[in-house]
């Protein structure tokens, strides 16, 4: 098993205890000794937040353009299975290999797809560049919030916390902004080629600015855990996704694929019980800090891509806005958003996990009841206050759910810890996609994003993400009580779940 270590320690415990004890006095920002690797965390952070907001407000302008009404949700969808499915393995990789190369290739992939995603010239070519991308996300995002969770302790965090959200705050305003600008006045395939400078720097400073020694060992790669996970959900999203459309619900088509999607995930889970590096270990299911901060992170991303996939349109096609303003509606959710998320630190530490976690989820169920209020004759300035109160609900949900579970294992396991519930977050966004479109599409049919049905069609969502929300509530409150920041266990996580009383739990 390799391990990341600032300098000559001995023992598994003692490299983790040492790297700890290197940075403890250090000061926590960006001109500190750890400053430059947490800038470089900022602006991959960065690449991958952008391109999260910075389509929905295109939406329009590319079906104007290539087509696709009907296939648009597979725009989110697609991306989202791919990041999905890969978290895990890329996760496992980053424990094996290192979380540098990982993160390096990662952001190559990303660049490679975003060059071909611009010059699509149809949407299927659209999509399948889009699934590409999504492999590239899926290796940036969880390899650099484990690169924070071995730099900085616990009540380190708390302060970092701000710095990764200010990311997020700027690109909220940021991505939906150049996305309305280049559907309005230039052309939305710049809204893709404007990661091409941004892969470039991410890439530099983290190849300049973070070094790591890894001990490499032979690794074991579980290639058929990983074929069984992305084929199965890919059957199923696809069987959600088509149902009614390509197919009847009750028709042998829809039938075979949603089985078949079913049988392979039945089979995964089999798989990972005798696979020797799982690519998803079981054992993190079985604990419920774990399991209960996933089904969070799931319907956290089921909320974020339902939002941001139908309310942009939503301000376009019923309100009558342009890009700028759907921009500036879907802006408030993703600035609300970090600006809470700066501050969870302090309640988390204060209160616990689950105390500042049951608070935005709260929040987050009132501000999805408020959207049950809009419709044809609401305006802009609604839907941006509503979609406000769910961000800062959000802020106070995520942030919490993520650091519990990583303070929960060590070193050795936070790389498939955070992969896990990034993917579960993944998983809840492209399924929670996939079942909105397949709502939008009962409603529209063949006919298009006519106003009225369109309108029906989002308030039929908007209902569904209630549902969401409550879940979420439900989810928080099974997290075990006495979670207080703590020192941090330096045991693998398989052990630290008959030894804490989480893992008891």
């Amino acid at each position: 098993m390799p391990v990341v270590t600032p300098g000559p320690q001995r023992g598994r415990a003692g490299r983790a205890r040492g790297y700890v004890a290197a940075v403890a006095d250090d000061k926590v920002g960006l001109r500190s000794e750890r400053g430059p690797v947490l800038a470089a965390v900022m602006l991959a952070t960065a690449l991958v937040a952008i391109d999260s907001t910075i389509i929905a407000t295109a939406v329009p302008s590319i079906v104007a353009d290539i087509g696709g009404f009907a296939e648009f949700p597979w725009l989110f969808s697609i991306y989202l299975l791919a990041q999905a499915v890969s978290v895990p393995v890329y996760g496992k990789l980053s424990d094996l290999y290192g979380r540098k190369p990982v993160a390096l290739f990662g952001i190559a992939l990303f660049l490679v797809a975003s060059i071909f995603c611009g010059a699509a010239w149809n949407v299927w070519v659209l999509i399948a560049f889009r699934m590409v991308q999504g492999l590239g996300a899926g290796a940036i995002m969880p390899t650099t919030i484990t690169i924070v969770g071995d730099l900085y302790s616990v009540q380190e965090r708390a302060k970092v916390q701000g710095y990764i959200a200010s990311v997020w705050g700027v690109s909220s305003v940021i991505g939906p902004t150049l996305g309305g600008v280049f559907s309005e006045w230039a052309s939305w395939r710049w809204i893709f080629f404007i990661n091409i400078p941004i892969c470039l720097a991410a890439a530099a400073t983290i190849g300049r600015r973070f070094d790591e020694r890894v001990e490499r060992s032979r690794p074991v790669i579980d290639y058929r855990g990983a074929a069984l996970l992305t084929s199965g959900l890919t059957l199923l999203i696809l069987g959600v996704l088509e149902g009614g459309q390509a197919w009847a619900w009750d028709s042998p088509a829809s039938l075979a694929v949603l089985g078949a999607g079913a049988i392979l995930l039945l089979a995964f889970g089999f798989a990972e019980r005798r696979a020797v590096e799982p690519v998803l270990p079981l054992w993190v299911f079985r604990r419920r800090l774990l399991l209960t901060s996933g089904l969070t992170s799931a319907g956290v991303g089921a909320i974020l891509l339902g939002l941001s996939s139908y309310v942009p349109t939503y301000v376009q096609v019923v309100l009558g806005s342009g890009p700028l303003v759907a921009g500036f509606a879907l802006a408030t959710l993703l600035l609300g958003w970090p600006i809470a998320a700066s501050q969870s630190g302090r309640v988390y530490l204060r209160l616990g996990f689950r105390g500042c976690a049951l608070i935005g989820s709260g929040i987050v169920l009132a501000g999805s009841a408020l959207l049950l209020l809009l419709g044809r004759d609401s305006n802009v300035f609604q839907v941006g206050a509503y979609c406000l109160v769910i961000g800062v609900g959000m802020g106070l949900t995520a942030p919490p759910t993520l650091v519990a579970a990583q303070s929960s294992v060590g070193w050795a396991d936070r790389g498939v810890v955070t992969g896990s519930n990034i993917f579960l977050r993944s998983l809840g966004s492209s399924l929670g996609v996939a079942v909105f479109g397949a709502i939008a599409n009962a409603q529209l049919g063949s006919r298009g994003a006519d106003p009225v049905r369109l309108s029906t069609a989002v308030h039929h969502i908007f209902i569904g993400l209630v549902v969401v929300a409550a879940v979420m509530v439900v989810t928080v409150a099974l997290m075990p009580r006495g979670d207080r920041p703590g020192p941090e266990p330096e045991i693998s996580g398989s052990d630290a779940a008959v030894d804490t009383p989480a893992g008891r739990g």
